[in-house]
């Protein structure tokens, strides 16, 4: 069994995207483990609900804060 490692996302339906320059070297039924990195739970609005940070100390205005 042949083992390839890459970077990928999960597109509309499920469907994950092989990077081209491994297409080539694809030619029977592959097996699939996917391995997810932690931050990404984070990251995909589903997760991740409130942030809380001190503020203390610092002085800001609206538009300073928003960036």
């Amino acid at each position: 069994m042949q083992t390839l490692e890459f970077n990928s996302v999960i597109g509309d339906e499920g469907v994950i995207y092989i990077p081209k320059q491994y297409l080539e070297n694809i030619s029977s039924p592959v097996k699939v483990i996917l391995l997810m990195n932690e931050t990404a739970k984070e990251h995909n609005g589903r997760y991740f609900s409130a942030l809380k940070l001190r503020t203390k100390g610092f002085k800001f205005d609206r538009e300073a804060a928003n960036e």
